[in-house]
């Protein structure tokens, strides 16, 4: 199949590496790294946000959205590939690996959104509190892809651990989950975008 080669895997990691670039693009502000935690001060968000470019900000949100579409291909493929093993797995994996990209497709959006209006609206109280509206209000996004992620992931795993899959155990390691967990202590961005990244790369040399 088209789909399930190599090429295709490299596609999917290069698509997450430039997903990452544009996760750092929203994070990384003229004045520092944008938290979360940020948002329960507006004078410290304002700060923070003071002189960010509404063209970058609209950047990182296309190519965001173009980097995810591109991987989309290389979930597929890997599920295609696991059909070899198991259909179920196979259907598992398929159902899930799009039921991740599309709503952090969307989620990828409304961060960019968020950031963009709060920008243009002139950093104001009134502005943090409709953006922040509009973000709690769109969050479930994020939780459906990562949710869908992790059984994409854990169904990968399980295959391969099992002995299911041409691959040897280890390679279980780098699929998406066990990456992000071996990721998580340290002070990588984008850890998910990394991770996923790093799984592809693997495939592209394994298969």
């Amino acid at each position: 199949m088209i789909l399930n080669t190599n090429f295709v895997y490299l596609l999917a990691a290069v698509g997450h590496i430039v997903c990452g670039i544009t996760d750092c693009m929203l994070a990384y502000t003229p004045n520092g790294r944008f938290d979360m935690k940020d948002a329960e001060d507006n004078d410290k968000m304002s700060a923070i946000f003071e002189g960010m470019s509404l063209k970058r900000l609209e950047a990182a949100g296309v190519l965001g959205v173009i980097a995810l579409t591109v991987s989309t291909f290389g979930f597929i493929a890997l599920s295609r590939w696991m059909k070899d093993y198991s259909g179920t797995a196979s259907m598992i994996m398929y159902i899930t690996g799009l039921a991740f990209i599309v709503p952090i497709t969307a989620h990828h959006i409304c961060c960019s959104v968020v950031e963009w209006f709060y920008v243009k609206l002139g950093r104001d109280k009134d502005a943090l509190s409709n953006v922040m509206e509009f973000f709690k209000n769109t969050i479930i996004t994020a939780g459906i892809g990562y949710v869908s992620l992790a059984v994409f992931s854990i169904t990968m795993v399980c295959m391969i651990v099992t002995g299911h899959t041409d691959l040897p155990r280890w390679a279980a390691l780098f699929a998406t989950l066990p990456l992000y967990l071996i990721l998580s202590p340290t002070k990588i961005q984008a850890k998910g975008n990394v991770a996923n990244a790093i799984m592809f790369l693997f495939m592209f040399f394994a298969v």
